[in-house]
């Protein structure tokens, strides 16, 4: 998961009515499943209606980007599927504000939630819907994603800190491109971060789960680790290397 390029601004032929429309009706029928969702993950009432008001104030700073950066005249099912993977993320939030960490029904959600995520790209692809806008947006949702479930080994009392940097790279990744003009190059399209991006949210969503005993947990999470800072090292080299 890294940072992508600016994304390009709204082309005028978009009407940003007709996609504001969809954005909305999408919006809040994603909004209606937060609520049962984080229900069943053990999330008491006032909480799980603070998760579903958390979403709907996130959707709405989405739909502002939308409207100025994205590039298509429509909305299509592809952004559909990311925010309602963002309403997943929202609910998983809810037990963690509850003390409750972990378990079955976060790893299923979690599950659901990864499953989308093969599937917005490949819908985006077939609609002729790919932009910057999508590919950041889901980007940023993979980031959420695991930084939650990160919280979450935590709170059920994973394997240690280790795990917390499976949740917390991008957002370093981030922060040092805040200090380091050039790390905020663009990065061409590599095969190898969906491959490490996947093995970084199975690995969290196993670490839900009781199958494992700690000291395997342990360095599963370490090969994990290894392996996202090898994919994280190889970008930086590359962006270092071409930097101005």
């Amino acid at each position: 998961m890294r940072k992508s390029s600016p994304v390009p601004k709204l082309h005028p032929a978009v009407p940003p009515a007709t996609i504001g429309t969809a954005f909305a009706l999408s919006a809040g029928m994603a909004a209606v499943l937060v609520w049962p969702t984080a229900q069943a993950l053990g999330a008491r009432g006032t909480t799980q209606a603070a998760a579903a008001a958390g979403f709907l104030l996130a959707a709405a700073g989405i739909g502002i980007l939308m409207r100025r950066h994205y590039p298509h005249p429509r909305m299509g099912a592809c952004n559909m599927v990311t925010l309602l993977r963002t309403a997943l993320v929202c609910a998983l939030l809810a037990p963690l504000a509850d003390g409750r960490g972990a378990g079955w029904a976060v790893a299923a959600v979690a599950m659901v939630a990864l499953v989308l995520d093969g599937a917005d790209g490949w819908l985006a692809r077939r609609a002729g819907l790919v932009s910057r806008f999508g590919a950041r947006f889901d980007m940023e949702v993979d980031a959420a994603l695991a930084l939650t479930l990160c919280l979450h080994v935590l709170a059920g009392a994973g394997p240690g800190p280790e795990a917390l940097f499976l949740g917390l790279a991008r957002y370093a990744f981030v922060a040092a491109g805040l200090a380091l003009p050039w790390m905020r190059a663009d990065l061409p399209p590599r095969f190898r971060r969906k491959v490490v991006c996947v093995l970084q949210l199975a690995m969290l969503i196993l670490l839900q789960t009781p199958l494992l005993a700690q000291t395997p947990a342990l360095w599963l999470t370490r090969l994990t680790v290894l392996a996202l800072l090898w994919s994280f090292a190889t970008d930086i080299l590359w962006l270092w290397r071409r930097r101005g």
